[in-house]
């Protein structure tokens, strides 16, 4: 089913090249997907905006950026020749280091041919008259497919804050989510870095390592887990390549997709001696597995209450000055509401003496002027500006393209009050249009290399089963997509994740509609209905030939 022609005209003139799949996206969801479609013998095209392949780990490339799901675990599954002769260095591998092992597998495939690198998609409208998406970018280059992917990935678009004279800054600013190359020299510089999420907790010691004064605009301080990285242990990577598909299953079983220890019994089952005993142990193991102690910590308030007020006990201890202390103290939302964090001498960093706390919750920001910053009464003299400001999560990517499907309905219009999809896999309205991770699935609550494999794996046999049976469309129906939104909405309501005003929610861009996007219900739950769909003959889907 090869067809990789340049075919003539379109609107405005271009030549307009066809293959089968369009992917737009060259980030681990891009490349298996490119690979995938390749073994069922189709012509596949990607388009990535980025001039290497990656995704988030081509762009977050900030100081101290690192993975907080452990090395062995994120990282493909489908290849065991693969998984042999990776080398990890370390238990969280660093940014370089998982960018370099993207463009290992993009070699090793032999991926880079078919991707069109410094290359945006600006629009993909459906022609309803063939049923195919002509997609358009910015280089003036035209695809037509029959079948477009979307793997633009969950935290692809970085999020810059709407302050008064921003621009105005004379100095350097930087985002964590698009941070220079060629690095960025901050010794004996006057630092601000604004934002203490994941990106920031993990920037700011290194940014007080350089600077010779790091100024920290904190609104919501977060709970954090020291992540205890270290050189990988010869003896544990042995563990896991003599048992790489056993481990691999075992982990998919788990709400997360990680292999982690689970606890079994509530929190509240067992003695508080028993309790502190079992959050000293995880402390010190390190990471996020921390919050997998006991099964009720997000679905239980006085539960959840025992860990966070345990881990706000060890922020206090950490914390030598107790006016800085308690400001870094989290009390508003339940611990691993907000996305936990994993970290090296966070805390621990307020105590040099070249850092300084700014609470911008009680001395909000006024303004930015070309010197600095004015917080509260204060102004903060900065050579240079960090924002470690985070993302408009899971559908900002999407947003940022002119999706068009049926009768001219935009996607945009279509999410106007916040996203809907069936599976978080396709919408309503979008045939033959594919998204990898997309909101009402589980995307940023797991491992995500699982949940990218799951799903791509789940499009290409929806793809082989499509041309089987001769089909010109598939869609999501209207009454399966409205049936599992309600889904989605009601099994977060059923937990503490609603209590938080988190980027799930998309509360931290100015204007996006408050609706919980991830699935909750777990990765094993998921992965079943999504499996039982397909077996059914893809029930709460149409499946077409071409109009007459």
């Amino acid at each position: 089913m090869q067809h990789n022609d340049v075919l003539e005209g379109c609107a405005g003139g271009e030549a307009v090249e066809s293959c089968d799949v369009l992917i737009v996206g060259a980030g681990f969801a891009g490349m298996y997907m490119l690979h995938l479609a390749r073994r069922l013998g189709l012509s596949a095209v990607v388009v990535e905006t980025a001039s290497g392949v990656g995704g988030t780990w081509f762009w977050n490339r900030y100081p101290g950026a690192r993975c907080d799901v452990e090395s062995m675990q994120y990282s493909y599954s489908f290849s065991e020749e693969l998984q042999q002769e990776w080398h990890w260095s370390e238990r969280y591998a660093s940014q370089p280091e998982i960018l370099a092992y993207a463009n290992y597998v993009a070699m090793k495939f032999d991926l880079l041919r078919d991707v069109k690198f410094n290359t945006r998609v600006m629009r993909a409208a459906f022609q309803e008259e063939e049923s195919r998406w002509l997609v358009s970018t910015d280089q003036g280059t035209q695809y037509r497919a029959k079948w477009c992917v979307m793997a633009t990935g969950c935290l692809s678009a970085a999020q810059t804050p709407n302050i008064l004279g921003l621009e105005t800054f004379k100095g350097g600013i930087y985002h964590t989510g698009n941070w220079p190359h060629e690095g960025v020299a901050l010794s004996g510089q006057n630092v601000g870095v604004i934002g203490t999420g994941s990106s920031g907790i993990q920037v700011i010691p290194e940014l007080a390592k350089q600077a010779n004064h790091l100024y920290v605009f904190q609104r919501t301080p977060n709970f954090s887990i020291p992540a205890r990285n270290r050189a990988m242990d010869a003896d544990y990577e042995n563990s896991w390549k003599k048992n790489y598909a056993e481990r691999r299953a075992l982990a998919r079983s788990m709400p997360a997709g990680i292999l982690s220890q689970f606890g079994d019994k509530s929190a509240l089952a067992v003695s508080a001696e028993e309790r502190r005993q079992e959050y000293e142990r995880r402390w010190a193991a390190g990471g996020t597995s921390f919050m997998a102690a006991y099964p009720d910590l997000l679905r239980n308030a006085e539960a959840n209450d025992t860990a966070a007020e345990f881990v706000r006990e060890k922020i206090r201890q950490a914390v030598q000055d107790p006016m800085v202390a308690e400001p870094l103290v989290p009390v508003d939302h339940p611990i691993g509401a907000k996305r936990i964090c994993a970290d090296t001498n966070y805390f621990e960093t307020f105590n040099r003496e070249n850092v300084t706390l700014v609470d911008i919750r009680a001395n909000p920001i006024r303004d930015i002027s070309p010197g600095g910053v004015t917080a509260g009464s204060d102004f903060y003299e900065l050579g240079s500006l960090v924002l470690a400001t985070g993302f408009d999560a899971i559908t900002g990517a999407l947003n940022k393209i002119e999706i068009v499907g049926r009768q001219g309905l935009a996607l945009t219009e279509k999410w106007r009050d916040g996203p809907k999809t069936f599976l978080g896999l396709m919408s309503t309205g979008f045939p033959n249009l594919f998204i990898v991770t997309g909101p009402g699935s589980p995307s940023v609550l797991t491992n995500v290399i699982v949940a990218i494999e799951d799903n791509v794996k789940w499009i290409a046999e929806c793809i082989a089963y499509l041309i089987d049976v001769d089909a010109e469309y598939i869609e999501a129906t209207a009454s399966a997509e409205e049936t599992w939104m309600e889904e989605v909405r009601k099994t977060a309501e059923g937990t503490l994740y609603i209590q938080a005003k988190s980027w799930y929610l998309g509360v931290n861009v100015p204007g996006k509609p408050a609706v919980f996007m991830p699935y909750v219900g777990g990765l094993p739950t998921y992965q079943k209905i999504c499996d039982d769909v397909a077996n059914e003959g893809y029930r709460g889907f149409s499946i077409g030939k071409r109009p007459n």
